[in-house]
């Protein structure tokens, strides 16, 4: 729903559109290209690379067709769930908006946990050792949070340059590692061999992986969610998502290949893995100075994704509490500066509990790992909306709108929703970094079944108030000397 759509209050709140096409092509950058989930990618060798082949093809265009589409025809605020809601309802797109949101709660905290292991680099090796200490992991992740959040209330005017910054530190450390990857191949080769990239050298736990790059390649939709903080959203996304679609599929596979390049994958760490390829790379070219440098950049990269997902993230409860299915307050604007300043900061209150949380009974490591899996079942949940809706508008044949043939939308809209199933599936299969399976599947199980749960609370609640609400208001209306008796 748009903030200014007409079923929403006549004195809805107006969003300010200052995001052009190149903000838009860094915030795709940024939102798809986390290089945080690269190591844990690496990790299962060379015939990972199939994998992200795959995944480009059978997810990343139909999401970037999806996007296309579902934007021109639906350009307001609110993304996913505006196009679910739509397609399908008003209780569908709650619970893909729903999704969407609450799985933030997780992945925000796992850019921030992954931040942590980053940033330590910047002082020196010396310093690595305080990426496993979980005091200053909290505080580190916790202060970084609320500054973001204080950014972005002052507007996205501001904190969409936080965002920018981050797709350029993205990309230039992207640019750096597969730069340094070509030098090393050049002086000493890559010690790979054919039967490296055989599919029958994978093994069950790598499966898990699929879920996580399918994951990974998420964030097209993002710009769709501010819809009305674009400027000319129907001239200007289809051409970022393009440009931004590019450059993160070079960006991921080329990074991933480096990162195998330089460090045995038995030895690749999931938090600290890219700066560990950056580190070798550079002791074999002599270019040792340029570590420190790039673990900066990378930090900054990193804090622009945090930004990036909290910002977006937020604008699904501001606009399901202008539809109000959640709380009104949540549709508030800050008196100011125009932005979702209370669903901001929910967000981030809920952040800094599930933070803390994700520490108990686990290290670290095992903490970013489950915290990434149940990040993807509930991210997932959005593309079924969005994909079958592909193939529901395709079976209509309406093209008002729309950019895109009918056997297009089908062709994307089944190998989309296919993929997607499969990716929430096999998220559920523990990857190698966990040690207790039986409480991986405990706390993956407990976290969707509760989150769902809530959605469901919430929605039966204030479903039933808007019903009571609008037959209230019908009654007085009729019942008023100018309505009709």
């Amino acid at each position: 729903m748009s903030a200014t759509a007409p079923n929403a209050s006549s004195e809805a709140p107006h969003l300010r559109r200052v995001l052009g096409r190149g903000d838009l092509v860094l915030l795709f950058v940024v939102a798809v290209v986390n290089l945080n989930i690269v190591p844990v990618v690496a990790g299962g060798g060379p015939v990972m690379l199939w994998l992200w082949l795959l995944a480009l093809l059978l997810f990343f265009w139909p999401q970037g067709v999806a996007v296309i589409e579902f934007s021109g025809r639906y350009p307001g605020e609110g993304g996913v769930y505006l196009w679910a809601k739509e397609q399908f309802g008003a209780w569908h797109g709650f619970v893909s908006g729903w999704c969407y949101w609450t799985n933030n709660v997780f992945y925000v905290p796992t850019v921030l946990l992954y931040l942590v292991g980053i940033s330590v680099y910047v002082a020196g090796p010396q310093a690595a050792a305080l990426a496993n200490d979980r005091i200053f992991a909290l505080c580190f992740s916790m202060g970084l949070l609320w500054l973001l959040v204080a950014l972005n209330i002052r507007g996205l005017g501001v904190g969409k340059w936080v965002n920018n910054l981050g797709g350029i530190g993205t990309a230039i450390t992207g640019i750096a590692l597969i730069g340094l990857g070509i030098l090393v191949w050049r002086m000493q080769g890559t010690g790979f061999h054919a039967a490296d990239f055989a599919v029958k050298a994978a093994d069950w736990q790598l499966v898990s992986s699929f879920g996580v790059i399918c994951f990974g390649l998420v964030g097209l939709e993002l710009g769709s969610v501010m819809g009305d903080e674009i400027r000319d959203p129907r001239r200007t996304v289809p051409s970022a998502v393009i440009w931004g679609g590019v450059l993160s599929a070079v960006l991921y596979v080329g990074a991933t290949f480096a990162v195998l390049i330089a460090v045995p994958r038995i030895d690749i760490g999931v938090m600290q893995g890219i700066l560990q390829a950056i580190t070798k790379m550079a002791e074999i070219t002599k270019l040792g100075w340029i570590v420190s440098p790039l673990a900066l950049v990378l930090s900054v990269s990193i804090a622009g994704i945090a930004s990036a997902w909290l910002a977006g993230s937020a604008r699904i409860p501001f606009v399901a509490g202008l539809d109000r299915y959640l709380p009104a307050a949540l549709g508030r604007l800050h008196p100011r500066f125009d932005t979702p300043h209370v669903a901001l900061m929910v967000h981030a209150t809920l952040c800094t509990i599930f933070v803390a949380m994700s520490f108990v009974g686990a290290t670290v490591k095992e903490a970013y790992v489950t915290l990434l899996d149940l990040a993807v079942v509930l991210q997932l949940v959005p593309f079924l909306y969005i994909y079958a809706g592909l193939i529901r508008i395709a079976v209509k044949g309406t093209r008002e709108g729309g950019h895109y043939s009918s056997g297009v939308l089908w062709l994307a809209g089944l190998t989309g929703l296919l993929t997607t199933s499969l990716g929430m599936v096999v998220a559920f299969v523990p990857s190698r970094q966990i040690e207790s399976v039986w409480l991986f599947e405990l706390k993956m199980l407990l976290g969707c079944a509760f989150f769902l749960g809530v959605a469901g609370f919430f929605f039966w609640v204030y479903a039933g108030r808007k019903a009571q609400e609008n037959l209230i208001a019908t009654g007085a209306k009729s019942s008023s000397p100018g309505g009709i008796i």
